[in-house]
């Protein structure tokens, strides 16, 4: 039980790729996704909130995304492959 208090927000997908040189992280969906949306990142000793400014597919720059796309966003820390990730 309390490991499931920790975890807030619904899930909404995973890190699937990070670019550290461009801080950028890919994201395969399993619900939608918008700009302004805050999203919170989970994976070993990294946990923080952020708000999608802006997201794209195939370099293209979205407003919305939906379940089973595969997004790139600009994150602000460090993430890995199989991190999970939320909307809160």
């Amino acid at each position: 039980m309390a490991e499931k208090e920790k975890i807030e927000g619904k899930p909404i997908g995973k890190v699937t790729h990070y670019f550290g040189n461009i801080e950028v992280a890919v994201i395969k969906l399993t619900d939608k996704l918008k700009a302004g949306d805050t999203i919170r990142i989970i994976g070993g000793e990294t946990d923080f909130n952020q708000v999608v400014d802006s997201m794209e597919v195939e370099h293209q720059k979205i407003k919305e995304a939906k379940k089973g796309d595969s997004v790139g966003l600009k994150v602000s820390q460090k993430v890995r492959e199989d991190y999970k990730v939320f909307k809160v």
